[in-house]
């Protein structure tokens, strides 16, 4: 199964939007360099596809890629699907481990409020940086194990 990364999104800070900066590195054990999340035990680098964005967008709202704090937004690969302890290997050798998918929202966000649902809690995957490097946007993605 391969896909493709659609943007790459940091933010300095937790509770924030993600801002689609290109390209950036990924450090093995933390995440990527300045974001906000990184180091965050399990859930190093969080990824949502398009396609769950989609469907909030379809729901009527203006959402865009690191919307939903995700680091990676993809496209063409069924995170979902994918069982904790699979490796993606991410453009030229960035290889990450799925640790969980979903979360527990503890408080609600500002696009539960605004139409009463949200997508991350259900098909965000979080994954762990098991080889360094840098990831762009345009990389590919694919299930290598």
């Amino acid at each position: 199964m391969k896909g493709k990364v659609l943007s790459v999104n940091i933010s300095e800070n937790k509770g924030e939007k993600k801002q689609n900066i290109g390209r950036c590195r990924i450090i093995k054990g933390l995440g990527l360099e300045g974001d906000g999340h990184a180091g965050f035990m399990h859930r190093q680098v969080s990824l949502l596809g398009e396609e769950s964005i989609k469907k909030m967008r379809d729901m009527g709202l203006t959402v865009g890629y690191g919307d939903f704090a995700e680091n990676l937004t993809t496209e063409g690969i069924d995170l979902v699907s994918l069982p904790v302890g699979t490796k993606l290997k991410v453009g030229d050798g960035v290889i990450l481990k799925i640790s969980q998918i979903g979360k527990e929202c503890h408080t609600r966000c500002a696009i539960f409020y605004q139409v009463g649902d949200c997508v991350m809690p259900r098909e965000g995957v979080f994954a762990e940086v098991l080889t360094d490097g840098e990831v762009k946007v345009g990389d590919e993605i694919e299930v290598i194990e």
